[in-house]
């Protein structure tokens, strides 16, 4: 419901724009709209896979870079599951969320510390 309305709000502005623009067609203006229409709903389904399959990213030398995010997850479960493919340790890690960095020393990984992901946290691995 939120998101039809605004859908609706978005295409009304860029309607509003594209008149203010000046020469443009009436018809031009109609298939610009459709067109941002489209992309929205194409934003919207992507947004609702997403929340659907929650997942952690793994930026670094890793084969799978999406893991999928399930509760409990670990920072050595999610880098185990990536399948980390650098001969060396990762020198620092860095974990995002919400905008948030932290930096760790892989040090304390290797020490056992646990340390527990959500959904949506970005995990770097620096060799």
């Amino acid at each position: 419901m939120v998101f039809k309305f605004r859908m609706k709000v978005f295409v009304f502005t860029l309607l509003l724009a594209s008149a203010a623009a000046g020469c443009t067609t009436q018809s031009n203006a109609k298939a610009q709209a459709q067109a941002a229409f489209q992309a929205g709903e194409i934003a919207a389904l992507r947004q609702q896979q997403d929340e659907q399959t929650p997942v952690v990213t793994i930026v670094g030398p890793v084969q799978n870079r999406q893991v999928p995010w399930v509760a409990g997850l670990t920072l050595a479960q999610a880098i185990a599951t990536a399948n980390y493919l650098d001969s060396r340790a990762p020198r620092q890690i860095i974990i995002t969320r919400n905008g948030e960095s932290a930096t760790i020393a892989a040090k304390v990984l290797l020490d056992g510390t646990v340390i527990s992901l959500e959904s949506g946290d970005v995990i770097e691995l620096r060799p």
